[in-house]
Order: structure tokens, then C-alpha cells, then sequence
């Protein structure tokens, strides 16, 4: 079987993912990878890859996406020539994990096509939603890179279609220890301002993670390291809590591993949004911005919360295998239907 991965390569979680389950789809059939995403800055190694433009979602200088800039960027000439530049006749399946170059190029094929994502499982109306709910943003996330059919990833089975999270196997192997410390990776957020917020709490030490800081920097009972993901795996796996966005990876790592969790949705990201609805209805700490009370919502975390854990993960073995006799499945029912319209 011949199957075309597509991987959106904007942020993390999508290529993380790619990275457990291309392996063992490798041993059942030859994979493609196409990777789109003008903004991609993570690699798969040394696996070949195609690349292609695409779309990506643009964010702030405050970390919000901004849907003026995302439109301002699309070229849909190109994005229109990558589409039709595949060849879709060599594949048997069409994976797309977000990515619209192999999603929108399998829409009007017979080959069979299936959306892989954390983004699908917002296909189901019993996915969490935030309160003010967003039908702009709903749009984006059902059309942004359409498919078929779905296979969606979150924190709980929500739907039938819906799967728990895929964890790393680098983040299953970690011995886990609950230290003296907090782990924060907040993005959006320049490391002086965080900075500034966790050295007023002094009971505990703070490890903090910035794509702004380019060397350790040690101050009272903080720490601020560059980003990089071995130490920041080895904190968390030590740590007493995590606190960071609504990024849907890490915080199923960091209830995976037991630690407590607080996060922060970054502004205007309305996927965060969901997932900090789904989040909260499970008990985790959620502070919807910080302001003048933000240390006292962290000191009460501290002291009142509890850690809330997942155990209920993605089965990659039993994922790649389901996969191609869904493919199988998706292309006998293809057949029989063009048969029946030919006899007619």
C-alpha cells in the first residue's frame, strides 16, 4: 500500500505526533511525507520529505493568532499549484494531519482520504467548546484542511471517532520523581515579564522556558532556560506542576506524567480556547489572562489544587493497522459504488 502523510508544519504537535506513528506505518506500507507550513522550523530527521507552501496561521507579537495577517500572507496562486502538483493516482490513502495541501487535493479524488489531527476531534459537536463560541474560528478549523473522513485526538473519547492522545515514547520512558519545582513554558510571554510574577512566589523554585532567552539565566529562586526539548522533558519528569498554554501535546504529557497543571490560552487561539473548556470541565487550573491578580490565582493553585491524570492513550500499533484496513475498507466501498453507477 502506498500511502501520502501530510504533516502541517507550523508549531510542534503535529510533526511530534508524525514522528511515533510514521515508524510503524512504515513497516506496513511505503509512506510519502509532505510537510506544508511557510513558517516550519522542525525537521523528521532523515526522512525525505516533500515540501510544499501551504497555509499557516499567523500570530501577534503578543502570541494571539491574527487572522488579518494569516490572510495577508496566502498566496493562493501557489497554493492552488501545490495542490494541483500531486500526483494522486500513486496512493492508496491520503493522511493529512492538518495540512490543506493533500486535504483539498483528495477532495474531488477516489482515493481514500482521512483527517488525523487533534483539530478533527472538533469535527463533533461533544467536543468542549469555550462559552462564547466562535463560528469564524469554527469555520477555519472544519475547512482549513477538509477531508472525508476523521480520526480525531484529544483528552478524552468525546465522540466515536475520537482517540486519547498519542504520548511520546521519549515522555513514556521517563522515570517520574515530584520535585521542588514548577516547570512554566508560556510563549506568548517575554521570560523578564514572567520573571517578574514567579519571583514573588518564593516557596517553591521556578524553571521557566522562553524562546526569547538564548543561555541560562539564574536569578533568586528562578531559572529561565533557552527551549530545547531534553531539558525541558528532564524538568517536567522531575517537577511538582507544569504551567503553560492550552497546547493540547503538552498538556496531555504533563497529565500523562501526573503532574498538576495550570494553563493560560494564548489570546485569540481558539483551539486553545476548546481545550481549555475541556480542560477545566476536568478539573485543571484555568486563568484566562494575566493580570494584577495572577500570582495570588497561582498561589491558591499551589496550595488547593490537585493533579488530574489521563491513563487512556493512543495504542500506535493498533492506530497504523486500523488505518490501512480502514483504507481498505474506505476503497472497496469506492469500487462498488462506481460499479453500481456504471451498471446504471
Amino acid at each position: 500500500m502506498n500511502i501520502l502523510y501530510g504533516i502541517q508544519g507550523t508549531g510542534h504537535g503535529h510533526i511530534s505526533r508524525a514522528r511515533e506513528i510514521l515508524p510503524k506505518l512504515t513497516e506496513l506500507a511505503d509512506i510519502d511525507v509532505l510537510v506544508s507550513g511557510y513558517n516550519c522550523k522542525m525537521t523528521l530527521d532523515d526522512r525525505p520529505i516533500i515540501h510544499k507552501r501551504g497555509l499557516s496561521l499567523a500570530y501577534d507579537s503578543k502570541g494571539g493568532v491574527s487572522y488579518l495577517q494569516t490572510a495577508l500572507k496566502i498566496q493562493p496562486v501557489t497554493f492552488l499549484k501545490d495542490i494541483h502538483s500531486i500526483d494522486l493516482n500513486r496512493y492508496d490513502l491520503i493522511i493529512s494531519d492538518f495540512e490543506p495541501v493533500t486535504a483539498w487535493a483528495s477532495l474531488n479524488k477516489d482515493v481514500p482520504a482521512i483527517a488525523l489531527s487533534h483539530q478533527a476531534s472538533f469535527l463533533s459537536n461533544h467536543s468542549p467548546r469555550p462559552k462564547h463560541k466562535s463560528l469564524f474560528a469554527e469555520q477555519i478549523l472544519k475547512n482549513f484542511a477538509p477531508c472525508k473522513h476523521a480520526l480525531g485526538f484529544h483528552f478524552l473519547r468525546y465522540d466515536s471517532f475520537i482517540l486519547p492522545p498519542v504520548i511520546r515514547k521519549e515522555v513514556l520512558e521517563l522515570e517520574v520523581e515530584n520535585g521542588k519545582h514548577i516547570t512554566v513554558y508560556l510563549p506568548a510571554f517575554h521570560h523578564e515579564t514572567l520573571f517578574s510574577l514567579f519571583s514573588q512566589l518564593k516557596n517553591v523554585d521556578w524553571h521557566l522556558f522562553s524562546p526569547s532567552c538564548s543561555e541560562i539565566i539564574e536569578r533568586e529562586n528562578v531559572i529561565v532556560h533557552p527551549v530545547g526539548n531534553r531539558p525541558f522533558l528532564k524538568s517536567m519528569r522531575s517537577g511538582m506542576g507544569v504551567i503553560t498554554s492550552a497546547g493540547f501535546e503538552t498538556c496531555a504529557e504533563s497529565m500523562y506524567l501526573g503532574k498538576k497543571l495550570l494553563v493560560i490560552p494564548i489570546k485569540n487561539q481558539y483551539e486553545q480556547l476548546c481545550n481549555a473548556a475541556a480542560l477545566k470541565e476536568m478539573g485543571v487550573h484555568v486563568v484566562k489572562r494575566v493580570n494584577k491578580d495572577f500570582v495570588r490565582h497561582v498561589q491558591e493553585w499551589l496550595d488547593n489544587s490537585r493533579a488530574v491524570t489521563i491513563k487512556d492513550i493512543a495504542d500506535i500499533d493498533s492506530l497504523a493497522q486500523n488505518l490501512l484496513e480502514y483504507a481498505d475498507k474506505l476503497a472497496g466501498s469506492q469500487k462498488r459504488f462506481q460499479k453500481s453507477t456504471a451498471l446504471t
